[in-house]
């Protein structure tokens, strides 16, 4: 069966809140949730390896209740199964990315300032997609693809049509917070690209596309969508 490795970010501290930083836990449970059940064998990894941490806001227990709804991260984060793969995690250097079909970039706010120059990581994703397997992004894990080049050194996304987080909802998230969040806006830069072509749907809808061998997803409630196009290109 195909085994796909999910890169999920380290835990960071946002240089713009001051907040502790980490994964988006819908992007991560429900992409694995599609893809146990189409069953595929699925390694989480990290790109430093060891414990992981969540976005407060993604927790469907934390206070605010924004996430209240998310009873597959709920169930993720308390089953038997699943509660220990976020710790612990291998790091992504000591991976053979041979053993892989498939690879799937979890977001959350953590990559944005973890991974949006972490070259490593980059490198890897690069390498990856130039083995011609499907290498898939969600949300603000996209964010890599704004500086992620091939061996000829032009930018993966050259000549290719994606998404990632919408200017839309940045502002809808920034007026739930009350301030200002990210660093950068992914769309912003994006449309800076020549020969890109960066499009997005409403505001939080599912949404995932599939150019050749590349699949991203525009934000949380895209994961599992963005899952389902991987284990449609992959045959199951």
């Amino acid at each position: 069966m195909p085994h796909i490795l999910m890169i999920v970010a380290n835990p960071a501290t946002s240089p713009v809140t001051g907040w502790p930083i980490g994964f988006w836990w819908a992007e991560l449970s429900h992409a694995w949730l599609a893809f146990h059940e189409a069953g595929y064998e699925i390694t989480v990894a990290s790109p430093d390896g060891g414990d992981l941490a969540a976005d407060m806001w993604s927790d469907p227990e934390h206070e605010s209740g924004y996430a209240a709804h998310d009873i597959i991260s709920l169930g993720f984060k308390t089953a038997p199964v699943t509660k220990n793969l976020i710790l612990g995690t291998p790091r992504l250097a000591d991976l053979d990315a041979s053993s892989f079909d498939a690879l799937f970039v979890v977001g959350g706010q953590s990559p944005m300032v973890s991974m949006i120059d972490d070259t490593a990581t980059q490198g890897f994703v690069a390498s990856f997609y130039e083995s011609g397997r499907i290498t898939a992004l969600v949300c603000h894990g996209t964010c890599l693809l704004l500086k992620t080049r091939l061996s000829d050194g032009s930018l993966l996304v050259g000549g290719k049509t994606w998404t990632g987080f919408a200017n839309s909802e940045e502002q809808y998230a920034e007026s739930a917070a009350g301030q200002k969040l990210q660093p950068f806006w992914i769309e912003d830069e994006a449309r800076k690209i020549d020969g890109t072509n960066f499009i997005t749907a409403g505001p939080m809808a599912a949404f995932a596309i599939r150019d050749g061998n590349l699949v991203t997803g525009q934000q949380q409630n895209s994961s599992g969508a963005a899952a389902r196009e991987v284990i449609a290109a992959l045959g199951r």
